[in-house]
């Protein structure tokens, strides 16, 4: 609240009456205390951001009895991130795909990125009925970096992709990723 403080009438002096000045005060108290209510309100009402995090299964490799899984060449995609947010990909078995060119190389975008690849290869497993089959290997080379590992398995959430799997990779395949996606 403000107030104003009046002197008492003093005495009267010759000449013109000149105005007093008045001294103003404003009690901040009441705005100080509206501030922390408010404060206080937003901290309680806020939600803070939660950790989102992407269930990730791993096969147990400490069981040598239990034999790998095989997978179809038909349903297999391969996925390889190397530097410069590229992507060396191929269909089936590497052999097979550099005889009959079923590998390219992509990017991390929204149009003809690593997503439409991806649909593309559940389209064509759509036409045979075994788009549950598709299994996609990820092998990323030391030359990627953890990011490109999570764009790609952002990639799988969003195209819904179940089954995939994260594997070493293997000189002979490092050696023609990085070639082939170097000259793109």
């Amino acid at each position: 609240m403000a107030e104003i403080n009046v002197p008492a009438a003093g005495g009267n002096k010759a000449g013109g009456r000149r105005s007093k000045k008045l001294s103003t005060r404003v009690d901040l108290t009441p705005m100080v205390d509206l501030g922390f209510l408010l404060i206080t309100f937003f901290i309680f009402t806020t939600s803070m951001s939660s950790p989102k995090a992407m269930k990730l299964n791993m096969p147990d490799d400490t069981d040598p009895t239990v034999p790998d899984m095989p997978v179809g060449k038909s349903t297999a995609l391969t996925v390889i991130p190397v530097n410069g947010n590229r992507i060396f990909y191929y269909h089936g078995d590497l052999k097979d795909a550099l005889k009959e060119e079923a590998y390219g190389t992509t990017n991390y975008s929204m149009s003809d990125g690593l997503g439409q690849i991806i649909r593309t290869k559940q389209l064509a497993l759509d036409k045979t009925g075994k788009r549950k089959d598709l299994v996609v290997m990820v092998k990323p080379t030391p030359e990627s970096n953890y990011q490109n590992v999570v764009n790609v398995l952002d990639e799988f959430l969003i195209n819904d992709v179940t089954r995939y799997a994260i594997m070493d990779i293997t000189p002979e395949e490092k050696e023609i990723a990085l070639a082939k996606s170097a000259g793109h």
